[in-house]
């Protein structure tokens, strides 16, 4: 028996949710508006008494997994990892794949997001590579190599 019917979002946490959410719209993400979730629904889920978040949905163009981005009011948020390396247990990544991962790369780092690495090549199929947007969250970009026809 199966239970999982499909992917549906991933959700991180950041301290500065305008900050984040713009980072994704300006890669191509399309946001939803922000809204607000508290009471008993969210404190049970959570295990949390008198919590209040602030969360915005994006998508990608034309539809498909969410990016759940979250921000807490109640209560204050503990610290992350802001500089954790690709090695470090837990969620390391969210991945896109792009048009054109030079541009993208570039776009990035004129608003500040710089690269954790290089940019690679995964066996002449995908071109790669390691970004370390808002609050350290490391976004992987990807580019299909097309083939040339001969």
């Amino acid at each position: 028996m199966t239970f999982i019917r499909r992917f549906d979002h991933v959700g991180i946490t950041v301290a500065d949710l305008d900050a984040a959410t713009a980072f994704f719209v300006s890669l191509g993400l399309e946001a939803d508006r922000k809204m607000a979730v508290e009471g008993e629904f969210l404190d049970t889920v959570i295990g949390m008494t008198d919590a209040r978040t602030e969360i915005v949905m994006l998508r990608p163009p034309g539809g498909g997994t969410t990016l759940e981005l979250s921000s807490f009011t109640r209560p204050d948020h503990l610290p992350g990892s802001p500089a954790a390396p690709a090695n470090e247990l837990g969620l390391r990544n969210v991945a896109f794949e792009v048009h054109n991962l030079h541009a993208a790369v570039d776009h990035a780092a004129a608003n500040g997001y710089g690269m954790v690495g290089g940019i690679s090549e995964y066996e002449g199929m995908w071109r790669m590579a390691y970004v370390r947007g808002p609050e350290g969250i490391i976004v992987s970009l990807a580019e299909r190599i097309e083939k040339q026809e001969t």
